[in-house]
């Protein structure tokens, strides 16, 4: 995607193929870094510290991390406690997993001094595969859009935007390229089809506020931020006319697992009768889990999300503060599930589907077979 007209990705291999840049997404709006990652180590802290976020960016810089483990340790051990360490960084979203699965079962049957190039191939062949994934779900929602945008043209105030709601950031920070919800918004606005995005702020890392809204307004699509708890207020009174979000992990039957005030949204998008819509990679997919509410693991993060911000001041300076008492301690689950039933529909790259076991199914007919 573009950044003033530039166009970027998330991750990209340095020239000289050892080591990977990323954006430092803890740095945004405000700032524009770039960090080199070259070991295992910093892999992992970039995952563990939410350098880079999104579930299919967390799986392709772990892939990228087992690649510079095994140039230094390619033996049996060294690829199983590279895997383990990198598995244990962040324990929501199932792309980790899977891009480690991935990796490994390329490498694993090859002799020790083959393991880091073919990794290191690997990882670049999950990287181009996301990037088409994103955009193959971007032309299926895109769909979804142009229907929209067509009944408002034929009803009173035609011409009107689409306006659609999001939550937190799936847009191209969170991926390689497109991102997931955002890359029907995206292949919309790029079409001519006018787009109006509401972007929740979502409290407590504010990846709406800081991510979302920064990478909309950079690729120049009209957006206004929104506090979290406004968004039923919208829906209410006819000013939302889809939601679209991502997801961490979903599972077998359609359950949805999101971060948190997915499950809000999806509530008041129910009462008020607008269509809930979920993008997502296949690799998202749990096919071993049924029951979101009860087999997902939500991670649980640092207090100091929810009784800290940081912002820039108005003398130029980035500044920590504490918006609570010192005395007060702080809950901060960092996902929730979706039930199934409160989902419109899914975006896949393979088409939209019903959430459930029969809709997936019928996309995924080589999982039911499983």
């Amino acid at each position: 995607m573009k950044i003033d007209g530039v166009a970027h990705r998330s991750i990209w291999p340095a020239e000289h193929g050892r080591s990977v840049h990323i954006i430092d997404q803890t740095r945004l709006p405000h700032g524009f870094v770039t960090t080199e990652l070259a070991t295992l180590d910093a892999a992992a802290t970039a995952i563990r510290d939410m350098w880079v976020r999104g579930a299919p960016l967390i799986g392709a810089t772990a892939a990228y991390g087992l690649a510079m483990a095994l140039a230094r340790d390619p033996s049996d051990a060294g690829l199983a406690k590279a895997a383990a360490l990198l598995a244990a960084t962040r324990p929501t979203a199932i792309n980790l997993r899977w891009a480690l699965d991935a990796v490994t079962a390329r490498v694993a049957p090859l002799a020790e001094d083959q393991r880091a190039a073919a990794a290191w191939a690997k990882a670049g062949e999950i990287c181009e595969e996301d990037v088409a994934v994103n955009h193959a779900i971007g032309r299926h929602g895109l769909a979804l859009i142009r229907e929209i945008a067509a009944r408002k043209r034929q009803g009173k105030g035609g011409g009107e935007p689409v306006n659609i709601l999001t939550h937190c950031n799936a847009g191209w920070l969170a991926t390689v390229d497109w991102g997931t919800a955002t890359s029907p918004i995206y292949q919309a606005h790029d079409a001519g089809i006018p787009v109006h995005v509401w972007v929740d702020e979502t409290r407590p890392r504010n990846q709406g506020a800081g991510l979302t809204a920064w990478e909309l307004g950079r690729h120049g699509v009209p957006h206004r931020l929104v506090v979290d708890n406004a968004g039923g207020h919208l829906m209410q009174h006819g000013l939302v006319d889809m939601v679209i979000v991502g997801t961490d992990r979903t599972t077998a039957t359609g359950d949805v697992c999101n971060k948190i005030g997915t499950y809000l949204k999806a509530l008041a998008a129910h009462d008020n009768g607008v269509p809930f819509h979920v993008a997502l990679p296949s690799s998202t997919i749990d096919w071993t889990v049924r029951d979101g509410l009860r087999e997902i693991p939500i991670e649980e993060r640092s207090g100091r999300e929810v009784t800290h911000l940081t912002g820039l001041t108005q003398d130029g300076r980035v500044e920590t503060v504490a918006v609570t008492p010192p005395t007060t301690e702080a809950a901060n689950p960092a996902f929730d599930v979706t039930p199934a039933r409160l989902v419109t529909s899914l975006i896949t790259e393979r088409g939209i589907c019903a959430a459930s076991a029969d809709g997936l199914a019928s996309l995924f007919p080589e999982r039911r077979a499983a």
